[in-house]
């Protein structure tokens, strides 16, 4: 029996706080932007020497960067791209994620020596579609979010196995396809596809007739409100043996735009499951550990559903509600190190003494623990901390490594 390949976990590194937290919880590749043709305005991007240091920390961890070059160019961009490709190879980014065809052959033209790895932008839903990139010279296809799993193993029976396959397995998914949603140009005029998604498919919607100005009907009848564009996040922690069967080579988080906190927790609680499940001998009959599903709601989400992977979203995976982000823990600090039975830390969000926080650990359970005597920089008794980035401490007989997140459960 062939010994089944660990698939690649790959998070999102919005900034050098991103990538750090990615870096520390256990990401065996990033994915991030320059500063042009990446497909996320509200997240900082890594251009010129930002991008050298970025790919420098990754390299000394042994973890790959990815950089976004999945926009759709216009006429007058091209003329930019032979730079941007030339300085992001001398930066040492180890693949270009790309969409559009004549991008990919400008890439290779102008860096030669970088895989090239094309978007779920492309659309690619057959294993035709994926071949015929790989004969252009793709290392890798992202598929379409919108395939079935059993869609994704006829992929990968009828692709060389010389051909990565990666999959979104978290994050926030699209009503349209693959974000080439035209409601935000028409209603905002703010392009999905240069990362400017005004994400008007969670609005609340009513029909408006003709000559009857200001009186909105329904469009179903809801004490709620009408949201029946708005989905749910997915989640697939609890399906890490399915995915890897399936031969999906990288799981792929989704989030460059969201916090350090949450690339931390998503990054963490993926790798865990993937080491739990490969640590075990990789058994048919398998539960992830239930402190990992625990996770998942520890972050800001959506409610959660499977995707496209095992049933319609007709089934399960639309909200038919207000359906924001539901957030019931925040990050009060991060962990400094451990001194003399001290835990020194830096604030971010106000706490008390008393308090009880949880820390969370690379590669293990978080660890509850009570505040207790409390103290500020000046080694001064405090009852809480109330002011951002202020130094503290306080007792803990447990040693806790820098970079730690520091939570609290809020009522």
């Amino acid at each position: 029996m062939e010994k089944m390949k660990k698939p690649e976990i790959l998070s999102p590194a919005g900034d050098f706080e991103k990538l750090e937290s990615a870096l520390y919880y256990g990401a065996d590749a990033v994915y991030l932007a320059g500063d042009m043709f990446g497909m996320r305005t509200a997240a900082a991007s890594f251009g010129g020497d930002s991008l050298i240091k970025a790919c420098a920390m990754a390299h000394e961890r042994g973890v790959k960067v990815y950089l976004t070059c999945n926009t759709v160019p216009r006429n007058d961009e091209i003329p930019l791209l032979p730079a941007f490709f030339e300085n992001a190879a001398q930066a040492g980014v180890d693949a270009f994620i790309i969409t559009d065809i004549g991008v990919m052959k400008l890439s290779q033209k102008y860096a030669p020596g970088v895989d090239i790895h094309i978007s779920t932008q492309a659309g690619i839903t057959n294993y035709q579609a994926a071949n015929a990139f790989y004969d252009l010279g793709a290392k890798r296809v992202v598929t379409a979010r919108e395939l079935s799993l059993n869609e994704i193993k006829q992929i990968r029976a009828k692709t060389p196995k010389a051909l990565e396959i990666e999959c979104f397995v978290h994050g926030a998914m699209c009503v349209s396809f693959s974000g080439r949603c035209l409601l935000s140009n028409y209603l905002t005029n703010r392009d999905s596809n240069r990362g400017d998604c005004a994400q008007p498919c969670r609005w609340n919607y009513a029909l408006v007739e003709e000559k009857r100005e200001g009186q909105y009907f329904p469009v179903e009848q809801d004490s709620s409100g009408t949201y029946i564009l708005n989905s749910r996040d997915m989640c697939m922690i609890n399906h890490i043996p399915a995915l890897t069967k399936a031969g999906i080579d990288s799981f792929k988080i989704e989030g460059r735009a969201k916090s350090a906190y949450y690339t931390g927790a998503v990054t963490n609680a993926y790798r865990c499951a993937v080491d739990s499940w490969f640590a075990s001998g990789c058994p048919d009959e398998y539960e992830t550990p239930r402190w990992l599903g625990d996770e998942m709601a520890k972050i800001s989400n959506r409610e959660y559903c499977t995707g496209f992977y095992f049933t319609s979203p007709l089934d399960d995976a639309q909200i038919y509600y207000k359906g924001g982000y539901v957030r019931q823990w925040d990050v009060v600090a991060v962990a400094d190190g451990v001194k003399d039975g001290r835990l020194f830390a830096t604030q971010r969000n106000r706490f008390f003494e008393g308090d009880e926080v949880e820390i969370m650990l690379k590669g293990a359970k978080p660890l509850k623990m009570k505040v207790n005597d409390l103290r500020n920089e000046e080694n001064e008794k405090i009852e809480n901390a109330p002011h951002p980035m202020m130094k503290l401490s306080f007792e803990c007989d447990t040693d806790i490594e820098p970079g730690s997140y520091i939570r609290i459960e809020r009522e």
